[in-house]
């Protein structure tokens, strides 16, 4: 894809072009259709009591007549009934239902009210059976909801995860590896553990459930709504969410006409320029939307650059009121560096923006680390209207990833620095030009760079049966299916001078070959990659993993009282290939079976309309990941292995109000059998990954979030959580080496020591102040206290307490049908330098120097200073 810019002086005639070649797309999709004129339209304005809000939902209660308003709150929609209910919803705020008649077709203005903390109810148009998004004071969980307008205002240059950072119990750690390497805890589970969804379906990795955001890069572009439950949730699949789950509800077929043209510029050289478009709802139930970005930076930290391209496309067909058909296809194809946590003393010399993992060759510049991957994903969901009372929603899915993550190949001693500690590409291309014959091999001091591929093919089904047995009593019925086939491998990318690289350890060639061939890290080219076996380095294995699950609800709810119970029960199979370690006879491992299940319930209950209580409980028994399930990454089987077990309790107490709002939980999850991964690097630079099995956590705490609305125009919100998370039992620990042989092999005592990785009490504050209809400025604030090094040990070491600000502007210029927005974000205004996390846990002694008393040896990440962004957006 070409990379394309907007300036302002030929947006207009972009525009026009723009527009008529996407109405070119809808005129095919519309040959043959005939239009039909409504009797008489229904008009009005849509506001949050101050400013127009637009992309609100507007459609007419027992037909499929249904618009949006435009950029100025504005709505007409036809139709031929002379009486009945106009319903207005927009994400984040209370639906309003509207009578109208033939003598009131101009319904005038209508303020929404914002939700006190999570939807209290929204009419998403596509899949709208499968997503679970949570309805405040009738839900009895905790939940947090990130609306439409904040996730435009604040994402800017920052990555999707930080979006939640103003929630209780939520940390973000991984900003400073590079663009897409963020990471959420949740109440002290990493992403592992805590389950993400994309409209419904599920989005964490089957082989080890991990959430790579790079890969997402562009989800912020077409979010719609994003809210994280915490603890176990309220989703209906056999998913665990022992911290809680994300649901990320995207874009879907825009009812409206029209589009928007953005650029965005941002800190170290970040640029990202958006167009687009929608058709609009036809008459006879097709609208078309499409969206293509383009960004590029050079990150915060040195030796992190990056870029990409984001592709969203959505095709609508409702027919009639029974069916509702809509077809999605979203891809974010990125290359960025990557920077690894160091010792602090090396920080310490080099400054708070140091990186090893770069140098130049020839002049030009050159990374040893870089991610790159290309991961469409394509959606078709099915909404079946059955009867008033029956629905039947359907998703199916696909996506097929592409691309890895490169490295340096060849031993230790063969990569050389220069002085000022970047990777001395010059001399070790002339090492390698006087290495006779020009074939490397580890014993004769080559260096190349090589890439770990990690590709995939997923297909998977969800379908979810709803039942309204009777005004206050539903049930659910549904499945989850999903295969997974897995590829890994490393092949080279750069030989650096060298003609070849000899490999002699491959089972299946044991006479050894020459690798000669180098393969690009383009992520479009990574989607048809084809490379031999006998041109592979290191490892070369396939995976395929088989899961299906079946699930139920029954929920009873009146005006006071709610009540859930759900459960699941699920078959997850593996088997691998690996052709690198053994002959082509032995190439394939034992399958292995593995039943899962959990059951779920909670009850809440409204003492008067300001006051709630609720309670939910839960067990998990959850199957192993693929990668704890074999030893040492090869075929036999782990016989140590078993389901993890989880269990959670939490007890909620919410008050409503119009002017002041705030919930109050106490968890506990007590988790055995869990497994986990880390990863270090030792004294040569080279990674080292931990593996933990066997873990028991305990993990407890208290949240509070609130939102008040002292003044017309001010708006304010906070929130704390003090946690208590702690290893309950002592761990088999394994350390391996980068290219996974195991190195040691240990029973640890971890009893008693504290889960790191994430802060256990965090408190803050938020504000927001409109200054006039179009300007308004807005606050955060964040502090982060008991946060421990990312390690399992039982004598943890606590890093530093810190806080920090960041702060926003918002300007909005209307103009006849078309408006245009500004935004300037600024994180960490004070510029407030802090250690973000820490992959080691080495105590001070006698003699050692220190940092805020920690021992200068200690590998972290500082977190980002100063960032910014500055977006304009001309909406049409």
């Amino acid at each position: 894809m070409k990379k394309f810019l907007l300036s302002f002086k030929s947006l207009r005639r972009s525009q026009y072009l723009f527009s008529k070649a996407t109405l070119l797309l809808a005129l095919f999709l519309l040959i043959n259709t005939k239009f039909s004129f409504a009797q008489q339209a229904i008009q009005g304005i849509v506001t949050d009591g101050t400013n127009p809000i637009a992309g609100a939902t507007i459609s007419i209660t027992g037909t499929s007549r249904s618009t949006s308003t435009d950029v100025d709150g504005k709505f007409s929609l036809s139709t031929t009934r002379e009486s009945g209910e106009i319903v207005i919803s927009y994400v984040g705020y209370d639906v309003e239902k509207v009578n109208f008649s033939s003598g009131t077709t101009d319904i005038g203005t209508i303020s929404l009210k914002q939700s006190a903390q999570s939807l209290d109810e929204v009419i998403v148009q596509i899949g709208s059976g499968l997503i679970d998004l949570a309805k405040d004071r009738k839900t009895p969980i905790a939940v947090s909801t990130i609306s439409t307008t904040e996730i435009q205002q604040k994402a800017g240059n920052q990555e999707f995860p930080e979006l939640l950072k103003n929630t209780p119990s939520v940390y973000v750690a991984g900003q400073a590896g590079g663009y897409g390497d963020s990471r959420i805890i949740v109440r002290g589970f990493d992403q592992t553990n805590t389950a993400f969804l994309l409209n419904g379906q599920p989005i964490n990795g089957m082989e080890d459930g991990n959430m790579y955001w790079s890969n997402w890069s562009g989800l912020a572009d077409v979010a719609n709504a994003l809210q994280i439950q915490r603890g176990l949730g309220s989703s209906k699949l056999a998913i665990s969410s022992v911290g809680g789950t994300v649901n990320i509800v995207t874009k879907s077929t825009d009812l409206t006409r029209g589009g928007f043209a953005q650029a965005l510029i941002g800190n170290n050289n970040y640029q990202k320029t958006t167009l687009a478009y929608n058709t609009g709802l036809s008459e006879n139930g097709w609208a078309a939307s499409i969206m293509l970005t383009n960004w590029a930076g050079d990150g915060y930290n040195k030796g992190t650059r990056g870029n990409g391209q984001n592709y969203f496309f959505s095709l609508g067909y409702k027919p009639n009121e029974k069916h509702a058909f809509n077809f999605l296809i979203f891809g974010a194809p990125q290359k960025h560096d990557q920077n690894f946590t160091k010792s602090i003393s090396s920080y310490l010399q080099n400054g708070k923006r140091y990186n090893t993992n770069y140098g130049f060759l020839g002049g030009d510049y050159l990374s040893e680390r870089t991610n790159y991957y290309h991961k469409p994903v394509v959606n078709l969901n099915w909404d079946f209207n059955i009867d008033e009372k029956s629905t039947l929603s359907t998703v199916a899915y696909a996506s097929w990833g592409r691309g890895g993550g490169t490295g340096n190949w060849g031993s230790s001693s063969a990569k050389k620095y220069t002085p000022s500690g970047h990777i001395d590409f010059n001399a070790i291309k002339t090492n390698n030009e006087a290495i006779e014959g020009g074939i490397g091999d580890f014993n004769n001091g080559a260096y190349a760079i090589r890439a770990s591929v990690n590709n995939h093919a997923w297909y998977g089904l969800v379908s979810n049966f709803n039942r309204q047995i009777n005004e206050n009593l539903t049930y659910n019925l549904g499945l989850d299916v999903r295969t997974y086939k897995g590829t890994h491998y490393r092949m080279l990318t750069n030989l650096m001078g060298l003609t070849g690289w000899h490999i002699n350890d491959n089972m299946q060639y044991p006479n050894g070959y020459n690798v000669t061939e180098t393969f690009s890290i383009n992520p479009w080219k990574a989607l048809t990659n084809s490379v031999d076996n006998n041109q592979k380095v290191d490892y070369d294995y396939d995976e395929r993993i088989t899961y299906g699950g079946l699930f139920g609800q029954i929920e009873y709810s009146n005006e006071d009282f709610s009540a859930f119970l759900q459960g699941a029960l699920s078959n997850q199979s593996h088997v691998r290939w690996d052709r690198f370690q053994y002959t082509k006879e032995n190439e394939k491992s034992e399958k292995v079976n593995n039943i899962g299940y959990n059951i779920k319930g909670g009850l809440s209950y409204n003492i008067t309309e300001n006051h709630v209580i609720f309670g939910n409980t839960g067990y998990y028994s959850r199957q192993p990941y693929h990668d704890n399930i074999y030893l040492n990454f090869g075929n036999d089987v782990n016989p140590l292995t078993s389901n993890e077990k989880i269990f959670g309790v939490e007890f909620g107490y919410k008050f409503i109000s119009t002017f002041f709002s705030a919930n109050l939980n106490a968890y506990r999850t007590s988790w055995k059998d869990r497994v986990t991964t880390t990863s270090d690097t030792n004294d040569d630079g080279q990674l080292i990954y931990t593996n933990n099995s066997g873990l028991s956590q305990l993990h407890q705490g208290l949240e509070l979030d609130f939102v008040a609305k002292p003044l017309p125009k001010l708006d304010l919100r906070g929130f704390a959580s003090i946690g208590d998370w702690k290893y309950d039992d002592n761990a088999l620990q394994r350390t391996y080496d980068e290219s996974l042989n195991l190195l040691s092999e240990e029973v640890t005592d971890v009893k008693g020591g504290k889960v790191g990785d994430a802060a256990q009490t965090t408190f803050g504050l938020g504000v927001a102040y409109r200054i006039t209809s179009s300007l308004s400025v807005d606050a955060d604030y964040r502090n982060y206290s008991n946060l421990y090094a990312d390690v399992v040990t039982k004598d943890n070491i606590k890093l530093p307490n810190y806080d920090l600000v960041d702060a926003g502007l918002n300007y909005r210029i209307s103009f006849n049908k078309t408006a245009l927005n500004l935004r300037l974000n600024v994180n960490n205004i004070f510029d407030r330098v802090y250690l973000s996390e820490m992959t080691s846990a080495r105590p001070v002694e006698e003699g050692t120097e220190t940092y805020k008393g920690i021992n200068t040896s200690n590998n972290v990440f500082f977190g980002n200073g100063t960032t910014w962004n500055f977006g304009m957006k001309f909406s049409f």
